[in-house]
């Protein structure tokens, strides 16, 4: 398990994240470019080493019903990618959409329509899924079927 001190370094190498200090000797780090109203990335990040990242939907970690993962037994590379994955999630469309991870990982299409909307068509075991962000938007059995939904929805290939 890390200590406070080491937990307190991982979390600070992230230039996004801000420190605010609350009681009890406790730190939040808020994410101020957040999409949702949550600011909170790291909650109560307490000297005796337990903490909270806020990973809302995200389906990799085992969370409250506030969205919260407890960090008091994760790994340096745990703690690093957990905060880095909300981080991703609470970004705004364009800073997601360059994020490494995302984009490049798996073969895809860009499709625009005339407000410049992109959404991306992914094959994603054995399902074609259309993104707008990070966020699913909608899934098909077929290559087909995706691409007659975009057509029909005013989108065309990028």
């Amino acid at each position: 398990m890390l200590n406070f001190n080491e937990k307190l370094a991982i979390i600070e190498s992230f230039p996004e994240l801000e420190r605010k200090n609350v009681s009890l000797g406790r730190i939040n780090f808020q994410f101020p470019e957040s999409i949702s109203d949550k600011k909170n990335i790291v909650y109560h990040l307490h000297p005796n080493g337990n903490g909270f990242v806020y990973i809302g939907d995200l389906p990799t970690y085992i969370k409250d019903d506030k969205g919260m993962v407890n960090i008091r037994d994760f790994s340096a590379d745990e703690l690093h990618d957990v905060i880095k994955e909300s981080i991703r999630a609470l970004s705004p469309f364009e800073k997601a959409l360059s994020e490494e991870g995302f984009i490049g990982v798996l073969p895809e299409e860009r499709w625009v329509n005339e407000e410049n909307d992109l959404l991306l068509l992914k094959n994603e075991n054995d399902a074609w899924n259309i993104y707008f962000g990070l966020n699913l938007d909608e899934s098909f059995n077929s290559h087909e079927e995706a691409i007659e939904f975009l057509k029909e929805e005013g989108f065309h290939r990028d």
